[in-house]
């Protein structure tokens, strides 16, 4: 019953949505707007063949690495600058300037510098997502208990055991709700990197089809975008899950008493 329960309230929403778009496209037929079966139809005519090989797997390979390097460097720094005051005071207004910093500015910038290549497009994606990454571990790191600190020093542990049985799962919950943030922010940049001096990926072919009013087309690589972005969602929340059991499960156990 939970579960007939949990599929209705997930899937009860876009049945609607759908629905309703269905009837406005018989009821008032539009160039620019698709009907749902003639957007299927297109959506399988056009990705499943070599259009799944050179354009959707290059942007998907793309965006792994851009969201691999953001968790990385982003956890990485976040855990040092987090773990030394004097170090987070010094790099504060840095970070705050880079941050303000739009990726997309820098594409003429790194086309220069690095050339029009995947590397470029790389570091834009891992550039603009990381920043979340960052600054959640940073806070996660700070708000780390005091006296579970002083606790662990006093029975000697060093810096090493402190960081990975006391401060990792301290600020694990804030650092996950930072990749997920990152999540949206990488594949939001992966389209921009492919909109200009390239000639293949996602967003360089969603931006030929609206250039010759190839309009199904052009709706169906937004549904592959759509479908991209669900499906990091589902599989980072069922990861999230896993790395957080205790954390959950604290949380089940509070509930209940």
């Amino acid at each position: 019953m939970k579960l007939l329960k949990s599929l209705f309230l997930l899937l009860a929403l876009p049945v609607v949505l759908v629905l309703l778009w269905w009837m406005s496209t018989i009821t008032s037929p539009n160039f620019f707007v698709p009907t749902p079966s003639e957007l299927i139809g297109t959506f399988f005519d056009t990705w499943f063949g070599d259009r799944f090989t050179k354009d959707i797997l290059p942007s998907i390979g793309r965006l792994f690495l851009g969201i691999a390097g953001s968790i990385i460097i982003g956890a990485g720094l976040g855990l040092l600058i987090g773990s030394f005051k004097t170090v987070r005071k010094l790099l504060e207004p840095l970070l705050e300037f880079f941050r303000a910093i739009p990726p997309p500015v820098l594409l003429p910038l790194l086309m220069i510098i690095i050339g029009v290549n995947w590397r470029m497009q790389v570091f834009v994606i891992i550039f603009g997502s990381l920043w979340p990454v960052l600054l959640n571990t940073v806070e996660g790191v700070r708000a780390t208990d005091e006296v579970q600190r002083d606790t662990a020093r006093s029975y000697g542990l060093g810096r090493l055991h402190r960081l990975r049985y006391l401060v990792l799962p301290a600020a694990a919950p804030q650092i996950l709700a930072g990749v997920r943030q990152c999540l949206s922010i990488a594949l939001i940049l992966m389209v921009i990197s492919e909109l200009w001096y390239t000639a293949s990926g996602l967003g360089f072919t969603i931006v030929q089809f609206q250039r010759n009013f190839a309009i199904p087309e052009m709706w169906s690589g937004i549904l592959v975008l759509g479908l991209i972005g669900l499906a990091l969602a589902v599989i980072f929340r069922y990861i999230e899950r896993y790395i957080l059991r205790w954390y959950y499960g604290l949380r089940e156990v509070q509930r209940e008493s």
